[in-house]
């Protein structure tokens, strides 16, 4: 198969964008501090653990072996790693937006299906947080652009159930109905097939649903665990998934 090849002429070219870019780049990374300190806090941190364990990252490079999926909120106060004491390894990670698990989105499922089938983790938890800002966007008819759409599916779970919300104290509201999008996503991974597949093959999977409360920094479980095919409705026990 034939190759296509640059001429001399744009390799000198391409070879001169390259330098401009990485000049530019070098220049806005020299004036910001903030992501001068994100770079500088990383090499602290490998030094660090390379003096404490100097087989550390040699380990670290030959694979990943987690117990469990966390299905959670993109928000920057929610440290998986921070909150759970855990370390690189220890948890395979999927975010996005008030912590959704849509039965169509592709990238979840994706994760979820890499995690259970591959990884064979042993746990997945969703898990929410108080003052989500995209629960509040949910509740509200305000446009918050594209996040409109994404939101659409828990502004549905809001109204379904908004005459028990609406009954709570308003200060209590958001997070009840953070509360009520955490049980629909353990609602939703429990009847996935790679679920049942798992189940089936006699594996201990379990799937839980939690929320991290900011206010304490403690996550609180919603008794919501799914763990057999049994707590499972019968139309959606796929693969003649076995009760165990």
């Amino acid at each position: 198969m034939l190759r296509p090849t640059l001429s001399l002429a744009n390799k000198l070219r391409f070879g001169s964008i390259l330098s401009n870019n990485r000049m530019m780049a070098h220049q806005v990374q020299g004036c910001n501090s903030t992501i001068n300190g994100v770079i500088e806090n990383n090499k602290d941190w490998a030094q660090e653990m390379q003096a404490k364990n100097p087989d550390f990252f040699v380990n670290l490079a030959k694979g990943q072996s987690p117990k469990i999926l966390w299905i959670g909120c993109s928000d920057s106060r929610m440290a998986v790693d921070v909150l759970t004491q855990t370390k690189p390894g220890d948890i395979f990670i999927h975010r996005n937006i008030a912590n959704r698990v849509p039965s169509e989105d592709i990238n979840a499922l994706c994760v979820i299906e890499y995690a259970v089938k591959h990884l064979k983790v042993e746990h997945v938890v969703v898990a929410g947080h108080t003052s989500c800002g995209g629960i509040k966007a949910a509740m509200s008819t305000d446009s918050v652009g594209i996040l409109d759409h994404w939101l659409r599916p828990v502004k549905d779970l809001y109204m379904a159930n908004q005459s028990e919300i609406d009954a709570l104290p308003e200060g209590e509201r958001i997070d009840r109905l953070g509360e009520l999008n955490v049980i629909q996503g353990v609602n939703t991974v429990s009847k996935l097939p790679v679920v049942h597949e798992a189940w089936k093959e006699g594996r201990e999977l379990y799937v839980h649903g939690w929320m991290l409360q900011l206010h304490t920094g403690l996550l609180k479980d919603l008794d919501v665990s799914v763990s057999s095919p049994k707590q499972v409705e019968s139309l959606y026990k796929l693969n003649a998934a076995a009760d165990h």
